[in-house]
């Protein structure tokens, strides 16, 4: 794989209950600061997204915050990070952070992470795009996600070669293990057959 200069962090905006968030989510920012990656976020300082957004400019790293005017006192919209990007709509949100990613890392987090998951992932199955797709299910947080998947490749609502969209690790150590060894295997998969 290419090097990663930017990865994408869809992650919660509410302060987790749970300090196992809260310590993977430093992880995840110590580790992109040591491998020089740059973060692309949806711009708040609350919640996981605030804690890695200021771990990794306290590092010295480069964030960019995309987050919508709407969203601006809700989720405290940071200006403090290197970039901080003011759009009309969640649409142009999420757009402007798949343009400026190399791939997307979900950590926990509540409606507005799994839409943000959701459609990137929709868009790969489309052939928008084969970059990386990682959930990092802390504590078996995305496990009740994977039976979902599992549950509509049974029934017949998903192809069992989309499991190959996407990727659900246990801990921050093993997702950059597969963003190391990831390789673009969307050739040969239509989403019409």
């Amino acid at each position: 794989m290419r090097k990663l200069k930017h990865l994408c962090v869809f992650c919660g905006a509410s302060t987790p209950s749970h300090a196992a968030h809260a310590q993977a989510i430093l992880e995840l920012g110590n580790t992109m600061l040591s491998r020089r990656i740059g973060l692309v976020y949806g711009g708040g300082r609350v919640g996981l997204m605030g804690i890695v957004a200021e771990r990794v400019m306290a590092g010295g790293g480069t964030v960019l915050g995309v987050i919508p005017h709407q969203l601006q006192r809700r989720e405290l919209a940071n200006l403090d990070v290197t970039e901080l990007k003011l759009v009309d709509t969640m649409h142009e949100r999420k757009t402007i952070m798949y343009e400026r990613s190399d791939g997307f890392v979900v950590m926990p987090g509540g409606f507005g992470t799994l839409d943000e998951a959701m459609e990137i992932l929709t868009w790969k199955q489309l052939g928008i795009h084969d970059k990386p797709i990682v959930f990092v299910s802390i504590g078996g947080y995305f496990d009740g996600l994977a039976a979902l998947f599992e549950r509509s490749i049974q029934d017949g609502l998903l192809k069992p070669e989309y499991r190959q969209l996407f990727a659900i690790v246990p801990s921050i150590g093993a997702l950059f293990e597969y963003l190391d060894s990831y390789e673009p295997k969307m050739e040969g998969i239509s989403p019409w057959a």
